[in-house]
């Protein structure tokens, strides 16, 4: 194997690719990357593999001279490193022979063994899965989406995913796909996010599917996210989903395959408040910078912050008070308030990290009594369930 490569977008796949490489395992071959070099019709292209046996990733690079064909197997810190320290040069040579890669730029030469290219387990094939040949699972569902819907989705809902928690099936997020409709929910048993979008060009008659996906998965998916109007083809299989990026019909200049999460997900819809009597309208960055400000004088003894609501006046004072640490004050209006005063108390890194996810500047915040949950809604397509803390 012979190419030469533009070093800076080599750089690029690389770190993308590495996310997906395993740090520590008794199998060397899953802390490399193999390289595939192709040519068909006078273009080629270099494919960047790597896996932990969790999820795996294939970025397919076209800034690339492909003098001959061929794969090569090499230790991912190792390549990243020397394509790293070669910044200053704007092309790098790549010659691979029996298991030794040479990466050579104007003035160095490096030696790297490597291991055979076959010893790297196979990764599935997007096409194969979405077919149900070349000896892959067929899909049990396949639809497309563009790039940057599916990264909001994925954005308002990872943030509440927990992070450790013996019960597994919450370790990650459910993605949900019913007609034209998907969705996204997490939760850790004392928040759920949950965001919705309609899936363009989804049948409006296709079979409901459900699956929980890891949530390094969705942050490799986030970081490959290239354009916002970029399709996405997803294919869900029992025990796995496939993420191809690029233009819909094609392989894709880079396919994400993931091992979903077993186990079930809570009833989601049983925990959505739907007796809330109480409805606070107001302005995202005046209630954020007020949670903020009142967490200053929190502790992990007392972390809660008191939200007292006035509809006389329609004004919120936002209170806390930590021992031997002192108490804050804030108070500011809402835009609007319905129903009877209320005092609740909430985890302020809880609220905040709502807004954070939050585009529209007007938020809608439902509430029933200090004892129960409060639901903050943005549009139709975010809502987010949050349980109440105690302040005595």
């Amino acid at each position: 194997m012979k190419v030469i490569c533009d070093r800076a977008a080599l750089m690029d796949a690389i770190n993308l690719v590495s996310s997906a490489v395993a740090s520590r395992s008794p199998k060397p071959q899953l802390g490399c990357i193999r390289l595939t070099a192709s040519k068909a019709n006078g273009a080629g292209d270099l494919t960047l593999s790597g896996t932990d046996a969790e999820i795996a990733l294939k970025l397919t690079l076209t800034q690339v001279d492909v003098q001959k064909p061929g794969e090569a197997l090499i230790p991912a810190d190792k390549l990243k490193s020397i394509v790293a320290a070669e910044e200053g040069e704007p092309t790098l040579t790549i010659e691979v022979d029996d298991d030794i890669c040479h990466i050579k730029g104007a003035d160095a030469h490096f030696k790297v063994f490597g291991y055979p290219a076959n010893d790297f387990p196979p990764i599935p094939d997007f096409a194969g899965v979405v077919a149900g040949n070349m000896g892959e699972p067929k899909a049990k569902a396949v639809m497309t989406h563009p790039a940057g819907s599916l990264a909001q989705l994925v954005a308002r809902t990872s943030f509440a995913v927990a992070r450790e928690n013996s019960r597994y099936a919450i370790n990650g997020v459910l993605m949900k796909r019913d007609g034209k409709r998907l969705e996204m929910v997490a939760t850790d048993g004392r928040r759920l996010a949950l965001a919705r979008a309609a899936l363009s060009g989804g049948d409006k008659d296709a079979k409901a599917v459900s699956c929980i996906i890891p949530t390094k998965a969705l942050g490799v998916l986030q970081r490959l996210i290239a354009s916002h109007d970029e399709p996405v083809q997803i294919a869900v299989t029992d025990a796995q989903i496939l993420f191809s990026f690029g233009t819909a019909g094609s392989p894709g200049r880079a396919v994400l395959v993931s091992n979903l999460v077993e186990g079930s997900f809570p009833p989601y819809e049983d925990v959505l408040p739907k007796d809330s009597d109480k409805k606070v309208t107001f302005d995202r960055d005046v209630i954020a910078s007020a949670v903020r400000r009142a967490a200053l004088l929190t502790n992990e003894e007392s972390r809660g912050v008191r939200l007292a609501f006035k509809s006389k006046g329609k004004t919120l004072e936002l209170s806390s008070r930590a021992a031997e640490v002192g108490e804050a004050n804030i108070r500011v209006d809402v835009t609007a308030y319905e129903g009877d005063d209320l005092e609740i108390g909430f985890n302020p890194q809880f609220i905040v990290d709502a807004m954070k996810v939050i585009q529209d500047p007007e938020v809608i915040m439902e509430l029933k009594a200090p004892n129960k949950p409060g639901l903050i809604k943005s549009g139709t397509d975010f809502l987010y369930v949050v349980m109440p803390v105690s302040l005595t």
